[in-house]
């Protein structure tokens, strides 16, 4: 990622923010989608159809990753959802999968980092838990891009003294038929 795109979309991202147009994430979907600050303390804007160049940019990218882990992983991806988030100084997410349940469609989770020169103090790590009581911390550091496995990789976002901003979302595939 290059500084001059970070830049563009950090700039974004703070666009969004300032016109009031990230709205409180909420957990949960359908009938039991709801606000639940105490969980998820981050507001998000989902890009639908890309406005900025900075955001038709970011989204080729990303296609070219999907495209080239669908050759060496032959994993099946079809496309990329994602968002804007910010999470204000505090804010966390609580330890979660990514996968919904009764869903298998979101495949590969995906956050790029879109801060500007964080600093280890300024905390706000993704902690992804690895199995055997066992977790590593990903400092929220701009233009750095972390993926897991959706669906085996539980994880949480760390409280923050500043600030911090992403575009998070996931590689999703097709579903498959009857899947429970």
């Amino acid at each position: 990622m290059d500084d001059a795109l970070l830049a563009d979309l950090r700039a974004r991202c703070l666009e969004l923010h300032a016109a009031g147009d990230l709205r409180p994430a909420k957990i949960g979907r359908g009938a039991s989608e709801r606000l639940a600050p105490e969980v998820r303390g981050d507001f998000i804007s989902w890009l639908q159809a890309p406005q900025r160049d900075a955001e038709q940019r970011l989204l080729a990218q990303l296609d070219d990753l999907r495209a080239e882990l669908n050759r060496q992983l032959m994993a099946g991806l079809h496309d990329y959802q994602g968002h804007f988030a910010i999470y204000p100084r505090g804010a966390s997410y609580a330890r979660h999968f990514d996968r919904l349940v009764g869903s298998d469609v979101r495949a590969i989770s995906a956050a790029l980092y879109l801060n500007d020169a964080w600093q280890p103090e300024h905390g706000g790590y993704l902690r992804i838990y690895t199995g055997g009581g066992r977790s590593e911390d990903v400092m929220p550091q701009g233009g750095r891009l972390v993926a897991f496995l959706s669906e085996r990789f539980e994880h949480e976002v760390l409280p923050a003294t500043r600030e911090r901003l992403s575009f998070t979302g996931w590689f999703r595939r097709r579903p498959l038929e009857g899947f429970v």
